[in-house]
């Protein structure tokens, strides 16, 4: 790795953390393109990067998280379901998922297929749905986790889980949007925490430079991608992601050799 790769994933992690297109994947699907070895160093860099782009959150939205209890205990709840998943399976995910384009690939395909689907079946009652992130009861919070949880396959897309779960259970479109953006804080926040504790004392002082530039150029990013997304939704729904994805995995299926 060297600064331009450093600089080019810190790019694609702000870009696409909170998109519905899977940050984990374009990740590694952005280092096989540029033919970085996959390393025990590569695989932390790929996680720990994720938290210039999670910061971006506490810094546009550090009021609520700081003040409002109640939706410190919907994150908390939220959180339990892929805090017990994704620690039990911390080391199959990273010794076998990540670094894998072809599991990338399907997800992403499979993901778009789904996500296009949903979004032409999905009703919207704006009579009924939650508004208010304050309005969202703790069993809810715990069901969207457990739609968070299916994210640690790489490519299925953290924030795509979590804002169909909360579509199905009623949520208004912006209310589960920013309450994915809140929910990537405490779980991409202990994710990174983990990882580096496993494996930052095998980092070298190079190493950490580059995870350093990953760091701020995913934060600077990552805050235009959470106003782009914002505005987006307000008249747009998800279709035209989930057909991004299917056409990023024909792309890759048949015609970027890997």
């Amino acid at each position: 790795m060297d600064y331009f790769n450093a600089i080019i994933l810190g790019v694609v992690e702000g870009i696409t953390e909170f998109l519905p297109i899977s940050s984990t994947g374009h990740l590694i699907l952005t280092s096989k393109i540029l033919h970085l070895t996959e390393t025990e160093f590569l695989k932390s860099f790929e996680i720990a990067i994720q938290l210039g782009a999670i910061l971006s959150v506490v810094v546009l939205y550090w009021r609520m998280l700081l003040v409002n209890k109640n939706i410190l205990k919907q994150l908390t709840v939220a959180f339990i379901p892929t805090a017990v998943i994704g620690f039990g399976l911390y080391k199959i995910v990273k010794k076998f998922f990540l670094g894998n384009s072809d599991i990338v690939i399907w997800a992403l395909f499979l993901g778009g297929i789904f996500l296009v689907i949903f979004e032409l079946v999905h009703k919207e009652n704006n009579a009924k749905d939650i508004e208010k992130l304050e309005d969202i009861n703790l069993k809810q919070s715990f069901i969207i986790g457990i739609f968070q949880s299916f994210a640690i396959i790489p490519g299925v897309s953290r924030a795509a889980a979590t804002i169909i779960g909360g579509l199905i259970l009623g949520l208004k479109r912006q209310t589960i949007v920013e309450f994915s953006f809140l929910l990537a804080v405490p779980t991409m926040g202990a994710a990174v925490a983990y990882d580096l504790i496993k494996s930052a004392p095998a980092f070298s002082s190079d190493q950490f430079i580059f995870l350093i530039i990953g760091f701020v150029v995913s934060f600077i990013v990552a805050i235009g991608a959470i106003k782009f997304l914002l505005a987006f939704i307000q008249k747009n729904n998800f279709v035209a992601f989930g057909f991004y994805r299917i056409l990023l995995a024909i792309l890759f299926m048949f015609f970027i050799k890997l």
